[in-house]
């Protein structure tokens, strides 16, 4: 039992860490836009989510897929800055469910690479897979809170403030994308 909760509060840890913001940028750009009324498809997201770093985690440990690291440092923050794009946009957001669940699993994807190298150092090898699922409940929780956050201050923003939808969308997302613009130059593989 110490064993799960270790690593699901390292996994929470992960995501909140403010060390590294990318989980928490690329979760609020993925929320913003929404409702408490789109909450399960909120959850579905960043589940979603979830799976692709899991899945990249459990390719990195098992099969050693590792991807170079100057290359994946750079894809994360391009991947924040792809999820802010909508939110520039003075149209209604689009909200196509199989294309937000593929574009986040991608994220998932390349985001879990980020960490692959740090898990596989850390994970015990006869505990490898409980390990991993409990790593996955933490991020899980993590990403959970982050949605429950980011809806409560879009009903102040939108509801108490009386600030406009589209306005509220450009502010977060201007702000955000400024941030991955920063670390895309930071982490650039060609520098």
């Amino acid at each position: 039992m110490e064993t799960i909760w270790f690593y699901a509060q390292l996994g929470f840890e992960h995501v909140l860490d403010f060390q590294g913001l990318d989980h928490f940028y690329f979760i609020i750009a993925l929320v913003v836009p929404f409702s408490f009324f789109e909450f399960k498809k909120l959850l579905w997201w960043v589940s979603i989510f979830t799976l692709g770093h899991s899945l990249s985690l459990f390719g990195n440990y098992y099969f050693e897929l590792k991807l170079p690291a100057i290359w994946i440092e750079f894809l994360i923050p391009v991947t924040i800055a792809l999820s802010c794009i909508p939110l520039l946009s003075s149209k209604e957001i689009n909200r196509n469910n199989l294309f937000i669940s593929m574009i986040t699993l991608v994220f998932g994807l390349i985001h879990g690479f980020g960490f692959g190298r740090y898990f596989s150092l850390i994970v015990t090898e006869e505990d490898a897979l409980l390990d991993l699922f409990s790593f996955a409940l933490g991020v899980e929780a993590a990403q959970i809170a982050i949605v429950i956050g980011v809806l409560l201050v879009r009903l102040f923003v939108l509801n108490v403030i009386k600030i406009d939808k589209a306005k509220w969308n450009l502010i977060v997302g201007s702000m955000i994308l400024s941030q991955a613009i920063l670390m895309m130059f930071q982490k650039a593989p060609f520098q």
